[in-house]
């Protein structure tokens, strides 16, 4: 079956473009709102760091739970969750001009996210037969990449209109999503026994489970550093643009171009991993960030992003790869605890990226946060060369 005919395969991805779009207007208006009312860039990578804390912290009882219970519930939940924190804050945001509330409202809307996308792997595996998981990959993909393009400029223009209304409108999309997630007929796991809670023991079990599968724990460390430094870049590009004098709808441009080269790797997706081995998509992916040198020559905002630009085509041919033969390889009786061990790998140095960009933005430099960022990617390049088991993946066949 075609995945335009898969029914829920296709409701999914509605509900989730409808949410993306939502969490996009908000991504931009939070930087926004925190140096409208502050003027601190260090305040501001507090407010990220705070977003995208609870995925390490939370990862791995959000597994757990997504293995043991009901998955469509925790992500119905998580939805709730989510769309009356960011009301709440939308509120606040109207009313007042007080930094405290936001970086609690982000956290908590991290904590959303983290216990929603504990499932969505089981909701791939669900409703995508193994041999599709490439291609439904790429059509995620592009779903968010073209949330991208348009969510930055309509979230910066909006955020001018009133601050508090990207964030009224992420509230609502939360409100989409868990609709459409209630319309699916699918089950979003298998069937499987009662068997008393040991949280220790079923964590270990899933971290043993990463462990022992070399190309799962070689991509899980591969995605930790890419997770520290392309948000950080992309904050230094923001703090930059918006120190030059750019609004907010011009940075949203700006953010927008790296998600149209998002979108245009993931509709060529099909065609590269006709021609490209999964080896040569990580070396492209690995060394294309190291281009940003170029800024610490001529230290323009534009010629920062434009270094950025092939990694962000990169980026999504490599995660077809990665995330469908990840998903195949796990049974589904674990892959919410081995997804919790993942992401608690590669998603612990995700918030510390754009708070560590946001303190040398304060104290020092942009040059000198985008060099310090340039080592980290530097040692992600020779990890990539180095490490024999991104040269190839476990075949979908044999995984499932």
């Amino acid at each position: 079956m075609r995945l335009s005919r898969n029914r829920d395969f296709v409701l999914f991805q509605l509900g989730q473009l409808l949410s993306t779009a939502g969490s996009s207007l908000s991504t931009i208006a939070y930087p926004l709102l925190v140096l409208a009312l502050t003027g601190s860039p260090a305040q501001a990578g507090v407010v990220s760091f705070a977003r995208l804390l609870p995925a390490p912290l939370l990862a791995l009882p959000a597994g757990v739970l997504s293995d043991r219970f009901d998955r469509r519930r925790i992500m119905l939940t998580s939805d709730a969750v989510r769309a009356v924190a960011i009301a709440a804050l939308a509120l606040v945001v109207w009313r007042t001009n007080v930094f405290w509330p936001i970086p609690l409202f982000a956290f908590v809307e991290g904590a959303g996210d983290t216990f929603f996308y504990a499932g969505l792997g089981g909701v791939l595996r669900s409703v995508v037969p193994p041999a599709a998981l490439p291609t439904a990959v790429s059509v995620q993909q592009g779903r968010v990449a073209v949330v991208g393009i348009v969510g930055p400029p309509a979230g910066g223009a909006l955020f001018a209109v009133a601050r508090a209304l990207p964030f009224g409108i992420d509230a609502l999309s939360y409100a989409f999503s868990f609709a459409a997630i209630s319309a699916m007929r699918t089950p979003f796991q298998q069937q499987r026994e009662r068997r008393p809670l040991h949280i220790r023991a079923d964590l270990a079990e899933g971290f043993r489970f990463l462990w022992t599968q070399p190309f799962l724990r070689a991509t899980s460390f591969f995605y930790a550093v890419g997770n520290f430094t392309i948000p950080a870049f992309l904050f230094v590009v923001l703090v930059v643009a918006r120190r030059h004098g750019l609004t907010g709808g011009e940075i949203g441009i700006l953010l927008a171009l790296f998600s149209a080269c998002i979108l245009v790797g993931s509709l060529l997706g099909g065609a590269a991993r006709r021609r490209l081995s999964l080896r040569a998509v990580v070396m492209l992916e690995a060394y294309s960030g190291l281009l940003a040198v170029l800024f610490l020559i001529v230290p323009n905002v534009y010629l920062l992003l434009g270094t950025l630009l092939p990694l962000a085509f990169v980026l999504p041919i490599t995660d077809s790869y990665v995330i469908a033969h990840r998903l195949a390889a796990t049974p589904d009786r674990l892959l919410g605890r081995a997804e919790a061990a993942r992401l608690t790998i590669v998603r612990t140095a995700a918030p510390l990226g754009s708070l560590l960009a946001g303190v040398l933005l304060s104290a020092t430099s942009a040059r000198i946060a985008v060099a310090v960022l340039l080592v980290v990617t530097l040692g992600e390049a020779v990890y990539a060369t180095a490490v024999t088991a991104l040269r190839s993946p476990p075949p979908l066949e044999e995984a499932v």
